[in-house]
């Protein structure tokens, strides 16, 4: 009599399996060939079922949900939730259930229940196919309120608007939404993933190692194969990873096939390899070190063109150091800058009083230009130019996709690696001293080591950045290997006190080898892939933008009597009192 029963319960971690986020045909052989059945998740629980897996096969049991009450309806049902989705219940009218009609009817919203009944068919004409269990439904026999919710500070609906604030605040209510679920466990599935592939299928090593200059003294101990170190050991907000014996094309490489067999499969497959461009490539064409590639209107130099016109601004900007005219041509322009071709074909700018109709026509052949399209024209130092057309170029983007053009793919993913950074920057503070672009362990490209000490403001470094659809997710480089020419970097090009260093540079001299690493952020890169809003969406209990725990009211002001024990002393400023938690 047991065995119709316990069939379809057998059969329900198959198809929970089955449907769960990025779970493959692949993913599934591989998991049903390398490990025994595993006994169903509701034989350790005291639940028959979870409420997101009845269905039609299922009428007839007597079943057992556990949940919370996610609706009601005039007495007459309610929507039981859990971690697996819906399922309604059905109040008895009978008198004989009354109490239970009661219990039920009576329960706030998002109280914790458990309801035991029969699982039935939903009468004709009233299932609901936006549901997966909206074929069925469990008509009430016994219940039992578990524990009451009082009022609530805010609906637990995905639709309803809340405060940041207010949701940080009542993270755990926050929590019970299904967008908030979903971002979070499809987080675990990828990470789980990432982890095998990088430890099961490639041998690294998960060792905690906080510091970057600890990770590469580690691998001066003969550590030759790929590392994976973070702070805490796998810090959930950062993958790090540190190899040794490895070159630039090798570390892309292995992120490439790291995050195609880690990617959820609901978004579709990600090619590789990844495109590449250089960084002077990203800031001449889209004005900045992570461009959107989803969408065109690239920056064009013009500074030619003009170069032959008489206008007194654009030859005063082509007179600097690297002097330079440039623009983008938005398409469908809605009259919000400078140029604006007329369908006559001739221009509509303050510009065309200097421009004869050959050259206007040269000028929309240059932009390539049609009908309605609007120009933005920048002149000046070259580095201020891009930057400024470049982010010209993405706030426009947003205003006309905010007027209805579509330019981004929301379901796209454009990765890119951005490399040959250079090596150092001028410093903001003093132009005439030099800082590290990336960090002070950076190697110099290969073509570029001579110039590291005959010129370093020239030199390329063998930095690279992962960028996805406009934003940086993963940043790395090859390390210098030669205690000789860390030490020259150290005190001769950034005028440090190598000291400091010391046990490093003591490392390097001891045979270390030639090594690089890089690190992905979790954090930034499962938002995209969910299309969140923030980060703070696929972060369980994030901070506030100041720092705080607005759940837990940390960091709170300590006592004097409960620092002395620590012997520290704390000043508390006056002003931080009283302000804002956000």
């Amino acid at each position: 009599m047991a065995l119709p029963r316990l069939l379809p319960r057998a059969l329900a971690p198959l198809a929970r399996g089955l449907a769960r986020p990025g779970c493959g045909p692949a993913l599934q052989r591989a998991a049903s060939a390398s490990a025994p059945a595993a006994p169903d998740f509701n034989s350790f629980v005291i639940r028959t079922n979870t409420c997101g897996e009845l269905r039609s096969a299922h009428v007839g049991q007597e079943v057992t949900l556990y949940g919370w009450i996610q609706y009601q309806r005039q007495g007459l049902f309610l929507v039981l939730r859990d971690f697996q989705g819906l399922t309604q219940i059905i109040l008895p009218q009978d008198e004989a259930h009354s109490h239970v009609k009661k219990l039920l009817s009576n329960a706030p919203v998002e109280s914790v229940v458990r309801v035991t009944g029969i699982v039935s068919s939903r009468p004709p004409g009233q299932e609901n196919p936006k549901m997966p269990t909206g074929d069925i439904e469990v008509k009430a026999e016994t219940a039992e309120i578990l524990n009451s919710c009082k009022k609530l500070p805010f609906e637990i609906k995905d639709f309803i608007k809340k405060s940041e604030a207010l949701r940080m605040q009542y993270r755990y209510l926050d929590l019970r939404s299904f967008q908030l679920q979903y971002n979070l466990r499809l987080r675990s599935h990828i990470v789980m993933r990432m982890r095998e592939y990088l430890c099961n299928l490639h041998g690294s090593k998960r060792i905690p190692c906080a510091l970057q200059g600890s990770r590469q003294v580690l691998l001066s101990a003969a550590e030759s194969s790929a590392v994976q170190a973070a702070p805490h050991g796998w810090r959930p907000g950062q993958i790090d990873i540190e190899m040794s014996f490895v070159d630039q094309a090798g570390i892309q490489r292995l992120i490439e096939g790291l995050l195609q067999y880690s990617w959820p499969e609901e978004r579709g497959p990600i090619m590789t390899p990844f495109p590449s461009m250089t960084y002077k490539e990203a800031l001449a064409d889209y004005g900045t070190d992570k461009p959107d590639t989803r969408f065109g209107m690239k920056i064009v130099d013009i500074s030619d063109f003009l170069r032959r016109l008489d206008i007194q601004f654009v030859q005063n900007a082509l007179s600097y150091p690297h002097g330079t005219v440039k623009a983008i041509c938005i398409p469908q322009g809605v009259e919000i800058m400078e140029i604006i071709c007329r369908p006559d074909g001739s221009l509509k700018s303050l510009l065309t009083k200097f421009l004869g109709e050959k050259q206007q026509s040269e000028l929309i052949q240059v932009l390539n230009m049609q009908v309605d399209d609007v120009v933005l024209l920048a002149a000046g130092e070259h580095k201020r130019v891009c930057s400024a057309l470049g982010s010209l170029r993405l706030e426009s983007a947003d205003l006309l996709e905010a007027a209805g053009l579509v330019l981004r793919d929301p379901t796209a993913f454009h990765f890119l690696w951005v490399v040959d950074f250079p090596l150092f920057l001028p410093k903001e503070e003093n132009p005439t001293e030099l800082e590290s672009a990336h960090h002070p362990f950076t190697a110099p490209h290969p073509s570029d080591t001579s110039l590291l000490y005959s010129d370093p403001t020239k030199a390329r470094s063998q930095h690279y950045d992962l960028v996805l659809n406009g934003n940086e997710v993963g940043g790395g480089s090859i390390r210098i290997h030669s205690a000789e020419q860390q030490r020259f970097v150290l005190e001769k090009v950034l005028k440090e006190d190598s000291e400091v260093l010391s046990h490093l540079l003591e490392a390097l001299e001891f045979g270390a080898p030639p090594h690089g690493g890089i690190a992905l952020g979790l954090d930034r890169l499962i938002s995209l892939i969910v299309d969140a809003p923030s980060i703070r969406d696929v972060i369980a209990f994030p901070k506030s933008f100041r720092g705080r725990d607005l759940m837990g009211n940390a960091p709170d002001y300590v006592t004097p009597e409960e620092l002395e024990p620590y012997h520290i002393q704390v000043s508390w400023p006056l002003a931080e009192r009283g302000k804002e938690n956000l």
